[in-house]
């Protein structure tokens, strides 16, 4: 696992109800002995005052270092993808195209298909040390 150290732009893997297999954009404020991180979201709000940031304290293993931006120009069926919607990047499978330039993605987690423009799409990449690119079959 990377050193992650306080100010450093972050994803966070969520593990709550509705949320699991999505990550969302945040910033590192705090580390408690790299057991667990207080971050500010960059998209989330807080629920009790929605003009500022929401701010939670996560565990180490929910955090990963922001992955470096790719632009894809397309993508095969069974391609792993994140698929941004609701704030967050959410992990799914290439399963169809329409057109030129939008995607069917399947949500294993949730047993849902959902049309994307390819400017909403990027590779799914995984980290430990090294960022991996995953095909699935």
């Amino acid at each position: 696992m990377a050193l992650i150290l306080r100010g450093d732009e972050v994803e966070v893997c969520s593990k709550q109800v509705g949320f699991v297999g999505s990550y969302y954009a945040a910033t590192v404020i705090n580390n408690y002995g790299n057991q667990s991180y207080a971050v500010r979201y960059k998209n989330l709000v807080s629920e009790d005052d929605e003009s500022q940031p929401l701010i939670e304290i996560v565990s180490a293993d929910e955090v990963r270092p922001m992955p470096h931006t790719v632009s894809a120009t397309g993508f095969s069926l069974y391609d792993g993808v994140d698929a941004y919607d609701n704030d967050g990047w959410w992990v799914g499978t290439i399963s169809g195209k329409q057109g030129s330039d939008h995607y069917y993605v399947f949500f294993d987690t949730y047993g849902v298909e959902i049309l994307y423009p390819l400017s909403r799409l990027r590779p799914h990449r995984e980290t430990n040390g090294m960022w991996v690119t995953k095909k699935r079959v």
